[in-house]
């Protein structure tokens, strides 16, 4: 017989006196804050976990008895308050100089105007799994970002979308095939809230999209100190398609992807109007909220700004983060598409089709909108997250500045780094409170680390130890709820896990977790596969290799490798050494990184932008063993861990890959393994804790998100709020935009030639003149710089070690050199030092209120 079900809520009353749980439960200081989410777990832990760790959710759900007797108990009550107080103190600090941001402004030689605001704008936000907006790496990047500008006290807003579906839950099938479920969101389990008017009515905006305007209402995030705005399409006075548009993140196909990516990014900026913010810094990272320009730029044509001032004072005062060395992470549209889409904006934007696409065009793609072209023309600032992926960045994007060297070009770099204490395990927390003074507020300073090689070994060791043995128990729990779901038999279940539910301190544990796309390689290892197994297979060593990721749902490569890796897992000779594991998830992570002995990080050469996983596994003490690639290569100082280094990028694939994987099982066979297995006293290895050791120290104090957002605030914060500033001046962006049009109009025409004999050689202590004649082609002698660059040849290229300027002579030298539009620019140059001089020669436009001296493009050489 058929029948319904039904459901029904009871909610408990929370007593008076620890009341203050609501308010914990609503900000988002919790996934960070494990003295928050104590006073929940220790409440009902079994509950607190099948709730996921929601404390909100949790509320809702606990036995009403449970919180009485808390709420009697004097212990609780005395954790409660200290907790509630500091809580109340640190959020309390918005607008005022907090004590850990009181000792990170310290290391500012200068700080932000007092009155600039920092928006920040991203697709996706992964703070905690109770709030699932993020697919992977950016949004756990965009959240640490905000983290640490929490902690810090930055004055600081974050923008985004909210997703009514997350990013989907994983199940892997018995035939290992991933299964992906959609995550319906419930507001009402989420810390969010409405943003609500003067009036006390829901704050909705107008967002043009083709003929329609859309109505996005706003919520409201708080993350510590800051706040994060989210956009929500999915409401009443929408058509069903358009309630569709922020229903999923990542969801639907191109059509879909530039209609959330026009509420992002000119919605994003309208709600902040709305919410009478005004921003001084724009940082847009990656490229998804790049229409974000042109709404600035709109509302500047408002005031009667012309098209391009506008674009000046706009890209004056913003920031741009690149994220992806791989091509199809950057977002193209076709012209028709964006023809459709804005043809009612560029009315209102006054702004002809050709010049709009013209912002979006690149060389090699002339039909299609490219929103990282937008990105870095409406933006002055731009930085990559690591060093490698800055060189890399340089080449890809190098068509803007065509006359300029790749390494010379606009595009900088700030590597990625981490929130500290959402991922660093608990038990190290204790540690450090016990062992080291104030570690917190000295997450940015190197040297202060080194304290770590003065813990005991063995403490290090028991530590470590508890870590791991609490991971390899949810990982055999996982494993049989997975297994015993696709039907294997209880023998096979057996053997999946026997090593995991020994406590034994001698089984190797190396990790393998991050997205699954075909550039990271996670089976790079099994094409040795004979070796791999001999290498597995010592039964007085066990190994085993933990893999866990999801794969995009339209990447058939990425969903090829899970179920490789899977198939392989059930293998003779692999069952129990190889573990796949599903529901891949920011808690699920967590475990991972600080549970493993050994991470393994196996991108293809230059592919990896930054890959902070092997960061969070470091600073738990995770010794990492990568190809040198994204921030390996600047981390890797030959104490704390092991590196490989990357085969030619050019030569044939599958060679590479090979040699690269023999590489790797090389270095586990006689380098991991040695330290692994030489035990003090047959009881702790010593070598591996030196490693350890040297991995925490060597991260925590460079790779930290409070080190990472020091230098946005140093390296682009700061000259995007003085260069905002200059530009908004009266007639200054107008100036700027009319001198660039002058020279990019002349600069085609102009040329430059040495006048001088060219001498070959000198004694020491004389002098050598240096004299260009250049034909200006209309342009003033004050528009262009003549330098001459001193330095040597290193591997057939020519590398500069310092700049000597030429000087403009008034006057030609000559009757014969007289030309009305010919310039004279001179220097006498002693050299300081004896041997063979290279030098070179050349000119580029230059004008005081560039934001970079080559942010033209433009530049010749002699």
């Amino acid at each position: 017989m058929n029948s319904s079900h039904y459901s029904l809520e009871v909610k408990p009353q929370i007593p008076e006196n620890i009341a203050g749980l609501k308010g914990l439960s609503e900000n988002l200081l919790y996934s960070w804050q494990s003295s928050i989410r104590a006073l929940f777990s220790q409440l009902d832990r079994p509950l607190w976990l099948a709730c996921r760790q929601n404390p909100k959710l949790f509320l809702r759900r606990i036995d009403e008895q449970v919180l009485n007797a808390a709420a009697r108990d004097d212990a609780y009550l005395q954790n409660y308050h200290q907790v509630v107080q500091w809580s109340q103190d640190y959020c309390g600090a918005r607008g005022e100089v907090a004590e850990l941001s009181r000792e990170f402004s310290q290391e500012l030689p200068r700080s932000l105007p007092d009155n600039s605001l920092v928006a920040y704008f991203c697709a996706e936000y992964g703070f905690h799994e109770s709030l699932p907006i993020y697919a992977g790496g950016l949004g756990i990047l965009a959240g640490d970002h905000c983290k640490a500008a929490s902690d810090i006290g930055l004055n600081f807003v974050a923008v985004g979308l909210l997703y009514h579906e997350g990013y989907f839950a994983q199940f892997i099938d018995a035939q290992g095939q991933q299964i992906f479920h959609d995550q319906f969101q419930s507001f009402v389990d989420s810390p969010i809230t409405q943003w609500l008017d003067d009036s006390g009515n829901p704050l909705i905006i107008s967002v043009p999209v083709a003929a329609e305007n859309i109505a996005v209402k706003l919520w409201r995030v708080s993350v510590g100190r800051i706040e994060l705005v989210l956009m929500d399409a999915d409401i009443d006075q929408n058509s069903a398609a358009d309630r569709l548009i922020t229903r999923k993140l990542y969801g639907g196909d191109s059509e879909m992807r530039l209609q959330q990516e026009m509420i992002l990014g000119i919605g994003g900026v309208r709600a902040l109007a709305a919410l009478g913010m005004a921003p001084t810094v724009w940082h847009i990272n990656e490229g998804h909220a790049a229409f974000s320009v042109f709404e600035r730029i709109l509302q500047l044509r408002k005031t009667g700004k012309s098209l391009n001032a506008a674009l000046e004072e706009v890209a004056g005062a913003s920031v741009f983060t690149l994220h992806t060395p791989i091509a199809a992470g950057h977002d193209r549209f076709d012209a028709e598409l964006i023809e459709h889409y804005f043809s009612h904006y560029l009315q209102e934007l006054e702004i002809g089709r050709e010049q709009f696409m013209a912002l979006g065009k690149t060389p090699d793609n002339q039909q299609q909108f490219n929103m990282t072209a937008l990105a870095l023309r409406g933006s002055r600032f731009h930085n990559a997250v690591s060093r490698i992926h800055g060189g890399v960045a340089s080449q890809m994007e190098q068509y803007l500045w065509p006359q300029i060297p790749a390494d010379e070009n606009p595009i900088s770099y700030i590597t990625n780094g981490i929130h500290v204490e959402t991922f660093l395990h608990k038990r190290w927390s204790e540690l450090f409170d016990r062992c080291l003074t104030d570690w917190r507020a000295n997450l940015f300073r190197p040297d202060y680390w080194q304290a770590l090689e003065e813990i005991d070994d063995r403490t290090w060791w028991s530590v470590h130890c508890a870590i791991k043995h609490s991971l390899l128990a949810e990982i055999s729990e996982r494993l049989r709820i997975q297994h015993h779901r696709n039907g294997l038999s209880e023998a096979l279940i057996e053997r999946s896990t026997r090593y995991l539910d020994q406590a034994d301190e001698r089984v190797l544990v190396i990790g393998f977790a991050r997205r699954f796309t075909s550039y990271k390689r996670a089976g790079l290892l099994f094409l040795e596969m004979q070796r791999l197994a001999e290498l597995v297979g010592d039964p007085q060593w066990p190994v085993i290799f933990l893999f866990a990721g999801k794969a995009h749902p339209s990447d058939d490569g990425g969903k090829a490798l899970i179920k490789m890796l899977y198939e392989k897992s059930l293998q003779p000779e692999f069952i129990g050494r190889i573990i796949l594991l599903e529901g891949y998830d920011i808690s699920l992570a967590k475990m991972l990184v600080s549970g493993c002995d050994i991470w393994l990080n196996t991108p293809q050469y230059p592919m990896e932008a930054c890959g902070t996983s092997g960061q969070k596994a470091a600073v738990n003490g995770v010794v990492n063993l990568s190809i040198r690639d994204g921030w390996w290569d600047e981390g890797y100082n030959g104490k704390n861990g092991w590196a490989v280094a990357p085969h030619d990028p050019d030569c044939d694939p599958e060679y590479r890959d090979r040699q690269e994987a023999i590489d790797i099982l090389d270095i586990i066979q006689h380098q991991v393994f040695p330290a692994w297995q030489q035990r003090e006293q047959g009881q702790h290895p010593w070598q591996w804790i030196a490693f350890s050791k040297q991995s925490t120290a060597s991260v925590i104090g460079k790779f930290s998100a409070n080190r990472m957002l020091y230098d946005y605030i140093e390296s682009a914060y700061l000259p995007a709020a003085e260069q905002g500033a200059r530009l908004a001046q009266s007639g200054q962006a107008e100036d700027l935009a009319a001198w660039k049009q002058r020279v990019l109009d002349c600069w085609p025409g102009v040329s430059a030639w040495r006048i001088d004999p060219a001498e070959t050689e000198i004694q020491l202590r004389q002098s050598v003149s240096i004299k260009v004649q250049v034909n200006l082609n209309g342009l003033e002698a004050a528009d262009i710089l003549v330098e001459c660059l001193v330095g040597d040849i290193e591997h057939q290229q020519f590398r500069a070690h310092s700049c000597i300027k030429l000087l403009w002579q008034a006057a030609p030298a000559s009757p014969q050199e007289q030309n009305l539009d010919d310039a004279i620019y001179t220097v006498d140059w002693t050299p300081a030092a004896s041997g063979l001089k290279v030098y070179r020669l050349r000119l580029y436009p230059y004008h005081k209120l560039l934001s970079h001296p080559f942010e033209l493009g433009c530049m010749l050489w002699l």
